[in-house]
């Protein structure tokens, strides 16, 4: 018996071939799975003029973790995201699920007046700072957000 590539159906292959025809398109796929990607993912840009408190945070937290912004520069921002209702003995109000849009760099503008108000330099400096980094940042990517 003769052993050799050419007897054993183990060493030869079979290609088999789809014939083009007019709907497929290889490009087609491509195109459609752009689309729908587009379509699923929303590029989020940095308004603080509008921006939810979570929003703020979120974006604070992206700064520090990738070396942006230090601990001590971020303490006015967080200072920002918090909300204490003005009826003694009320909690915070949970962030994640505050929808109210706040003009940031205008609530900083106001920090710093009553903080000269009360002769805080230092406060009204470190928001002084957060104002300059807000307009830096502004209209800047922030994130992407992807539905899959």
């Amino acid at each position: 018996m003769k052993i050799g590539a050419d007897a054993n159906q183990l060493y030869t292959s079979q290609h088999t071939q789809i014939p083009a025809t007019k709907t497929s398109n290889p490009t087609s796929f491509s195109a459609k799975l752009a689309a729908a990607t587009a379509e699923n993912s929303t590029v989020k840009q940095a308004d603080f003029t509008s921006m939810t408190r979570q929003d703020m945070f979120d974006w604070m937290n992206n700064e520090i973790r990738s070396g942006n912004m230090s601990l001590d520069e971020s303490s006015p921002f967080m200072g920002m995201t918090i909300k204490i209702p003005v009826a003694a003995g009320q909690q915070p109000v949970d962030m994640a699920t505050d929808t109210s849009r706040i003009n940031f760099i205008e609530k900083a503008r106001l920090g710093i007046e009553g903080a000269l108000s009360r002769n805080d330099q230092d406060l009204a400096d470190k928001l002084q700072m957060a104002i300059e980094l807000m307009h830096t940042a502004q209209g800047k990517t922030i994130g992407v957000n992807e539905r899959a």
